[in-house]
């Protein structure tokens, strides 16, 4: 998955002053050193890989009763506001379930100190070794 933002469309002076602080928008200062808001269009391209992110970005839609784009600025500032560990993008991909993921590292903790929690939940719980590769690779884009 990529995203491509574009800036503001021609005629949208207008709008982006009616829609002021709402998502969307950001926030541009002018010469005259005032802020003024700015529409902001973001393309989203998904691979058949990412369907589960669209079922999520539904779900949360539905929850919260908000548009799809104000769900993903949410989840975007979240995600900037904590770090993910593996096995809660493991949960999030639908790999496994807190139950299962509380029994892995309760089994780290007692017996398997030595062991890394990616290669105990492909030894012990029988998460395939792509799961695993693609959960640290997500969690991996966040972290310098």
């Amino acid at each position: 998955m990529w995203a491509q933002s574009h800036g503001p469309q021609r005629g949208t002076g207008s709008r982006a002053a009616r829609t002021e602080g709402q998502p969307g928008f950001f926030v541009e200062r002018g010469s005259g050193g005032g802020a003024r808001w700015k529409p902001l269009q973001v393309t989203i391209y998904l691979t058949d890989q990412d369907k589960y992110i669209v079922r999520l970005l539904d779900e949360h839609s539905r929850r919260e009763r908000k548009s799809r784009s104000a769900v993903i600025l949410s989840i975007l500032e979240e995600h900037f506001e904590r770090d993910k560990r593996l096995g809660e993008i493991l949960i999030d991909l639908g790999v496994l379930d807190r139950a299962e993921l509380d029994r892995i590292l309760q089994l780290q903790q007692t017996g398997f100190a030595d062991k890394l929690l990616g290669e105990l939940l492909v030894s012990e719980q029988g998460v395939a070794e792509t799961d695993v590769r693609r959960a640290l690779e997500i969690q991996s884009r966040f972290r310098e």
